[in-house]
């Protein structure tokens, strides 16, 4: 009694099994979109971020050389000693006593970008004797004292451009290495660009081979339907069925180098995220004139890229290093003064405080100045470190010049490319407008018996050709803009980015 009830039931289960779910929607992508998406996900940049960073740390590094230097000591003592002698009645004594003290030296020191050191220190002491050794000394346990001594050189090591080259070296390698972040940017947004293009060319290119497929198909019906009536001999039909055969074929490529394209500019846009069932790209390629000269654009690459700017970093980084090792083929030369304060010993009722009251008045100053000298004999080892410092500075001059050589190769040749690009873009949209008129002509004279199948077929492949051909003309353009923009240095402006 049941089975009626059970088998509309199945039925309609089985229906809902074999439902597929609905496709995502495609995510719909414009370059900037694409761009942005990019920077904000792709692991390159993360990797510009953390290189960047540890250079940047190197610079705190050297800085931390001239950081001020706190230094403390604490020191507890106890010593025995004993003395013996003979006494008038021949016998022997002995007298002995023990000495305790405690001291504290706290002490600082700082190096200065000049060539100049200082050196302080604070020492108070208390000490005690006991024993028969110690009978009758005065009792005086607390000293102390306070010095400071200034060493400045005066030959060697002796100026910022010296004492101060590492730390120089270090400032123009952050800044190198903030330029170095930039042309990160700027390299995956050229990239980025460049597999959008791609895409635009295989999901455009799969249009026009579908679109060449539909006319072979629609050659290949009339064809058999003017073989049913007599007006067409058999084998043309065949002829149209090879076309269409290679129209399919074609559509299958195209349709893989699509999902290639596509799944490069997914692994570049979502290298760690999820990524979309899709991309729906809303862009294509327009073509406009050049706002600018072949030598106004020369200069303003040479003005804002950012490798001539790295170089031009490297190149005084090496002269810094050049002007450090030809100072240290000068003898060493230091001048230094010391103050030293001294404190009278103090009985135990005054204590400390007495001692800091005599060192805080300098109640007992001492000074001493002097000049200190050396000269190493034959110095190779500096010799030879300023001449390798001579040729890094000449490497990176003749590097230098040669970078202003090639981006200005680049530039002209990144000028020249779209300037040919859109003359041929323009061309190729003449060709494949005149190849459409040549196709219509021709199906019209096959429909009034003046042409043949095989022209017709013909025409239709060359009108393929000129779409292809139109379609890559206007993906070159467009990459050529993208590497005029990048050669020119202005990339990230003109696409309206700021790098942080």
């Amino acid at each position: 009694m049941m089975r009626p009830q059970i088998l509309p039931a199945m039925l309609v289960a089985f229906s809902l099994v074999g439902q597929q779910a609905p496709k995502a929607a495609a995510t719909k992508l414009t370059l900037q979109s694409a761009i942005e998406t990019s920077l904000k996900n792709n692991l390159q940049v993360q990797i510009a971020i953390e290189s960047r960073d540890f250079t940047r740390a190197g610079l705190t590094v050297e800085e931390g050389a001239f950081d001020w230097n706190l230094t403390a000591g604490l020191n507890l003592s106890k010593a025995q000693d004993a003395t013996r002698f003979q006494g008038l009645g021949g016998s022997f004594s002995t007298l002995d006593g023990t000495v305790q003290s405690r001291s504290l030296t706290v002490g600082s020191t700082k190096a200065f970008g000049w060539g100049g050191n200082l050196s302080l220190s604070y020492a108070p002491k208390y000490s005690s004797a006991s024993g028969s050794y110690y009978l009758g000394t005065t009792a005086t346990p607390y000293d102390g004292s306070l010095s400071a001594t200034y060493t400045q050189s005066l030959l060697r090591n002796f100026g910022r451009d010296v004492t101060e080259s590492r730390l120089i070296v270090a400032r123009k390698s952050a800044q190198a290495a903030d330029l170095g972040f930039t042309k990160a940017i700027i390299d995956l947004v050229a990239s980025t660009e460049s597999l959008y293009w791609d895409m635009v060319f295989a999901q455009r290119n799969l249009e026009n081979k579908r679109q060449a497929l539909d006319l072979a198909q629609k050659q290949l019906r009339e064809n058999q339907i003017r073989v049913q009536v007599g007006t067409l001999a058999p084998i043309e039909v065949t002829s149209s069925e090879a076309s269409v055969a290679q129209r399919e074929q074609d559509i299958i490529a195209a349709d893989a180098q699509l999902l290639n394209a596509k799944d490069a500019l997914i692994r570049a846009l979502y290298p760690s995220t999820e990524r979309p069932a899709g991309l729906e790209l809303a862009d294509a390629p327009s073509v406009k004139p050049l706002e600018l000269n072949e030598a106004t654009a020369e200069k303003q690459a040479l003005a804002n890229r950012l490798e001539l700017k790295s170089a031009r970093l490297d190149l005084e980084s090496k002269q810094v290093l050049e002007t450090a090792a030809s100072n240290r083929l000068l003898p060493q030369l230091d001048a230094y003064a010391t103050y030293t304060g001294n404190a009278a010993s103090q009985i135990p009722s005054e204590g400390l405080a007495a001692v800091n009251k005599d060192l805080s008045k300098g109640a007992y100053p001492g000074y001493s100045v002097g000049i200190q000298f050396a000269l190493p004999i034959q110095n190779r080892a500096a010799k030879g470190s300023q001449a390798q410092a001579r040729a890094n500075r000449r490497s990176s001059e003749l590097s230098l010049r040669d970078l202003e050589l090639g981006i200005t190769l680049e530039v002209r040749q990144s000028f020249r490319n779209v300037d040919a690009s859109a003359k041929g873009v323009a061309a190729a949209e003449k060709t494949r407008y005149f190849r459409e008129k040549d196709l219509e002509a021709e199906q019209k004279m096959f429909e009034n018996g003046m042409s043949t199948n095989f022209l017709v077929l013909s025409k239709q492949n060359d009108l393929d050709t000129a779409k292809s051909s139109e379609l890559q003309s206007q993906i070159t353009y467009a990459k050529a803009v993208t590497a005029l923009e990048k050669s020119l240095g202005h990339l990230l402006e003109a696409r309206k980015l700021e790098v942080k």
